[in-house]
């Protein structure tokens, strides 16, 4: 099932790389772009994380958290942080039910190769918990942009 604009946000509590804890529930009331990544330290994903940092001032006027969340440990999470200087929470889902449950979790081929991964996926959520935009298959560049644009129109 692939969540689109319209649906209720699923439950989901997730470890964060800072030492607490995100969920549905620490989010009631705020807005927030929740956006799932294959894995840490790779092109495209650190692209992508490196853009919504350079945006985390314009989201945090909005009064927008921005979470990253790929199934990578804590530990790589809080190493690719520091690495590339970004300003975004990232959470751990290491075992795939929040991915499952977003829809994000889904067969993919590399060479002819087929395997079980993230599919690389934002979503733009209402202070009420209603997906507002959803972003699939999101190629990087341009995206933050766009999630952007979206945000300033709640």
């Amino acid at each position: 099932m692939t969540l689109e604009a319209g649906d209720k946000t699923p439950t989901f509590k997730l470890a964060t790389d800072d030492g607490g804890e995100v969920s549905r529930a620490s989010l009631k009331g705020t807005p927030f772009v929740l956006y799932f990544y294959p894995k840490d330290d790779t092109s495209g994903c650190t692209r992508e994380a490196v853009d919504f940092s350079t945006a985390a001032a314009k989201f945090a006027k909005l009064g927008i958290p921005v979470i990253g969340v790929s199934k990578d440990s804590l530990a790589s999470h809080e190493k690719f942080r520091k690495k590339h200087k970004l300003k975004l929470t990232l959470a751990s889902d290491p075992d795939i039910k929040m991915a499952q449950d977003w829809g994000v979790w889904l067969q993919k081929s590399l060479y002819g190769r087929k395997y079980m991964g993230i599919e690389r996926a934002t979503f733009l959520v209402d202070a009420k918990g209603v997906i507002v935009e959803a972003w699939h298959k999101v190629k990087v560049p341009g995206h933050v942009e766009a999630v952007l644009a979206a945000a300033k129109k709640l």
